[in-house]
């Protein structure tokens, strides 16, 4: 039975992840013409600089990510936390009122910062819940997550079109509002006893690379899903710019697509995985998952109209159940005393594909969109990336063979 107490520490924990998932989703649709206002460019070059903005955010949260779970660990979770909220509301309103470019890196080099707290919430959860409750409360993370990026474009789209301020203003009261209702209503999880000595060589997120070498079976795999986090990541670097230029899209268009990717994947991960893996295999559903990812990446590529992107769109959701099947398979393959670990190596593979795929996927945008390009092919990010996904199936196929054998 949940106290009250408790109750309101995981409500405000879930209030906390959808609110930084919302104001990260809220930006999205407007931060093309943002850019274009501010730099005086058109959306094409405007999505180099969106590009490196990207960049810059998933470098502070690599880097960050494991010194403020450190610092939990000495200090606690709870300022930890909360300065994390600050910092996030303080950020959204400087991006709101940024009078050039250099300020919008600045901003998002504090958000990715305050943004690396995912962590440091997940933690309290873990502190706080019984070992038959876990499965529920990191349930509702999850769900959070799903949430955040579901409403937030939508939200941000909607509110963006008249003003490309107001998701800034909106995204800005809700993490501060969430931190004045923090400051009240949470409690520290982590006892003093249990806390420890803050590590240096602890907080270097480079050591999650040295754990790859220790499974050299998995490398084809890991390899693979790296180069389908790098191509998934095109979508989410070049989707806003692509669709503004190439079918003439405003910020309300922009956000509702969004919104149907977020609805789409959770139908997909929420209950095509299980049925797909039950009647074909984790083998299958890995190469089905991918090769719908590749055809839907594809699709965008080739669009020529909106119901033609739009039907790329819904198979390329449907090869939404390729990571979580490749990574339970990988699990499998890896000692229960070693799954931490290899969680640690899925976070470090997201990552580093969010710092190398922004500036290579907005460039390949800007170099065959622009008016004096060589070749013109606005949709060559998507083309590339599928290229990678067909090499990623070739890994697939010659790791999975392994395996069985």
């Amino acid at each position: 039975m949940l106290t009250s107490s408790l109750k309101a520490s995981i409500q405000f924990i879930f209030l906390t992840i959808l609110i930084d998932c919302l104001g990260f989703g809220v930006i999205i649709p407007v931060m093309p013409r943002l850019i274009e206002k501010l730099s005086h460019t058109n959306v094409s070059e405007a999505a180099t600089i969106g590009g490196w903005l990207l960049f810059a955010y998933a470098v502070m949260q690599f880097l960050f990510s494991p010194v403020l779970g450190g610092l939990s660990d000495r200090y606690g979770r709870r300022p930890v936390i909360l300065l994390s909220l600050l910092g996030l509301g303080l950020d959204y309103v400087l991006l709101a009122f940024a009078p050039s470019v250099e300020w919008l890196f600045v901003g998002r080099l504090i958000a990715g910062l305050c943004g690396a707290s995912f962590s440091t919430a997940s933690a309290y959860i873990a502190d706080i819940s019984a070992p038959e409750e876990k499965a529920k409360n990191f349930g509702m993370v999850g769900a959070a997550f799903g949430l955040g990026f579901i409403l937030g474009p939508v939200i941000g789209g909607l509110a963006g079109s008249s003003n490309v301020h107001v998701p800034f203003y909106i995204a800005a009261g809700l993490s501060l509002l969430n931190f004045l209702y923090g400051l009240f209503v949470l409690p520290e999880s982590l006892p003093a006893d249990k806390r420890r000595a803050f590590d240096w060589k602890r907080a270097n997120p480079l050591s999650l690379f040295h754990n790859v070498l220790r499974y050299p079976k998995l490398l084809l795999l890991f390899a693979g899903l790296f180069l389908l986090f790098i191509a998934g990541k095109s979508v989410e670097v070049t989707w806003s710019y692509y669709t503004i230029f190439r079918f003439n899209w405003n910020e309300a268009q922009v956000g509702v697509s969004l919104g149907v990717v977020g609805v789409l994947v959770g139908v997909v991960q929420g209950v095509l995985v299980g049925l797909v893996n039950k009647k074909f295999g984790q083998t299958k559903a890995i190469l089905i998952g991918a090769l719908l990812y590749g055809l839907g990446l594809l699709g965008f590529s080739l669009s020529s109209n909106v119901f033609i992107l739009y039907g790329a769109l819904i198979v390329y959701c449907f090869g939404g159940i390729c990571p979580p099947t490749l990574q339970s398979l990988i699990s499998n393959q890896v000692p229960d005393t070693e799954q931490g670990e290899l969680q640690g190596i899925f976070t470090g593979l997201v990552s580093l594909a969010s710092i190398i795929s922004p500036p290579i996927m907005s460039t390949l945008f800007y170099t065959f969109s622009k008016t004096d390009a060589i070749i013109y092919f606005p949709g060559a990010a998507f083309f590339v990336s599928f290229l990678l996904i067909v090499f990623a199936l070739f890994l697939f196929s010659l790791a999975l063979k392994r395996i069985k054998s």
